[in-house]
């Protein structure tokens, strides 16, 4: 966790550590801070904490326990909808049908460039808020 309190909040929800670790890395060069989760109920804790104000949600479609990536984007649409989310899997197009409407569906292996400017364009959000 790379969260100072002020900035707004990417949270990486990812089981793999090494795609939470890239991801994580990647964000914590643009303006926004980071908290990396292993599943959907820890990124919902953060959210209902209500101390961090969370710009983003990157969130892959397979996680384990009792909700997956595509349910905690529908999760976040519903009760957050000024929440930037992105959606990654390495499933075919099928999972697009899962996620919100409003979500950004990137296929793994996602492209750093295009991470970084998803994230950019949650800080301007956030900032216009």
């Amino acid at each position: 966790m790379a969260h100072t309190g002020d900035s707004p909040v990417a949270l990486v929800v990812e089981e793999d550590e090494a795609a939470r670790d890239l991801a994580t890395v990647l964000i914590e060069e643009t303006d926004l801070d980071v908290i990396a989760c292993s599943s959907a109920e820890d990124a919902l804790a953060v959210l209902e904490r209500g101390d961090v104000t969370v710009a983003m949600v990157i969130a892959d479609t397979h996680l384990s326990g009792k909700m997956d990536g595509a349910a905690l984007a529908r999760t976040v649409e519903d009760r957050w909808p000024e929440v930037r989310l992105v959606v990654t899997s390495q499933a075919r197009e099928e999972r697009r049908t899962e996620i919100p409407p409003h979500a950004v569906y990137m296929r793994k292996p996602w492209l750093p460039l295009e991470l970084l400017r998803q994230a950019e364009r949650a800080t301007l959000t956030a900032r216009a808020a």
